[in-house]
């Protein structure tokens, strides 16, 4: 399994990437999320990776965070969801909205998605319970970036409940970074 990809970012035409790793172009495919977020050409890049073996093919697929990918392969888990179809759900919505849209149970977020009509939207909204990060308490307020999904991942990850660790993300400064945010977070815990 090629579970990371470091090198030089050789061509973008999306969804597909070349990398160039030690004289060998890796093609892989990514969701918008991580186009978006990918230097300039010729520029250094390491992508995290996820390679689907099948009879007629082999396909490589790169995400720029941990989140991203883990969600990856929990939405390729889910039968009748493939890895285009995965990757169009990535491409359409952060981990963040994702997550909170499954929390929710917003079956209309997941419709907007290309490919995704209302009985598969039902069907990932079924499968994904619980298993996408923390479920919101009633009343709690939704998770808005990315930053704040890392964190509570973080502190879920380290053995506080999903509840600790939202409740810790409450007293964060707003913007505050993943790393500063998991230090302050663990703090405001020990008290």
């Amino acid at each position: 399994m090629i579970g990371r990809l470091t090198g030089i970012l050789a061509e973008k035409s999306p969804p597909l990437v070349l990398l160039d790793v030690g004289g060998v172009g890796y093609e892989l495919d990514v969701p918008m999320s991580t186009f978006y977020n990918l230097p300039a050409l010729g520029d250094k890049v390491a992508l995290l990776t996820h390679l689907v073996v099948r009879e007629d093919a082999h396909q490589l697929f790169g995400f720029l965070t941990a989140p991203e990918r883990a969600t990856f392969r929990q939405l390729i888990r889910i039968s009748g969801i493939g890895p285009r179809t995965a990757l169009s759900i990535l491409s359409g919505l952060s981990v963040a909205e994702l997550s909170q849209a499954v929390a929710q149970q917003q079956t209309a977020r997941l419709v907007k998605v290309p490919g995704i009509g209302k009985k598969t939207a039902e069907r990932l909204l079924l499968e994904l319970k619980g298993k996408l990060g923390p479920e919101l308490p009633a009343g709690a307020t939704a998770i808005v970036d990315d930053a704040q999904a890392d964190i509570v991942q973080a502190l879920v990850a380290l053995g506080y409940n999903e509840r600790e660790a939202a409740a810790a993300l409450k007293g964060l400064p707003p913007g505050v970074g993943v790393s500063e945010g998991i230090k302050l977070a663990l703090k405001a815990l020990s008290h």
